[in-house]
C-alpha cells in the first residue's frame, strides 16, 4: 500500500496510507487532511483538492488530462507547473512516497 505525504502550509506533514487503486483525493479526505475540501466528489468539476507535487516527483504522477488542465485555471491558489488535482491521481505502488503539498489558500 502506498504512502503519500501531505505538506500543510504551517509546516506540518500528514502520512496517509491507502490501497493502490485508491484515488489520492478520497484517502486525504478519509484521513481528515485539511484543505482537501473535494467539494464536487472527485469529478474534476471545483478545484477544490488541488495540490502541488514535490519537485522532482511530477512524472510519477503524469501530466494533468484534458479536464483537469482546464479545471486547474480556476484553482484558489496560483497555478504552478506541479499542480494537479488529487481526485485525478490514482494511487499505485510506483507513488509510494509521494509528497504533495497543499496550498494555503484552501486551508
Amino acid at each position: 500500500m502506498p504512502t503519500v505525504i501531505f505538506q500543510l502550509p504551517d509546516g506540518t506533514e500528514r502520512k496517509v496510507t491507502a490501497a493502490s487503486g485508491t484515488v489520492l483525493m478520497q484517502a486525504a479526505v478519509s484521513h481528515g487532511v485539511a484543505g482537501i475540501v473535494a467539494e464536487c466528489g472527485g469529478n474534476a468539476a471545483c478545484a477544490t483538492c488541488h495540490v502541488y507535487v514535490a519537485a522532482g516527483q511530477s512524472d510519477l504522477a503524469g501530466p494533468p488530462n484534458g479536464v483537469e488542465d482546464e479545471m486547474l485555471d480556476f484553482t484558489a491558489a496560483e497555478r504552478r507547473p506541479t499542480s494537479r488535482l488529487s481526485c485525478q491521481i490514482q494511487l499505485s505502488d510506483a507513488l509510494d512516497g509521494l509528497v504533495v503539498h497543499v496550498p494555503e489558500e484552501q486551508v
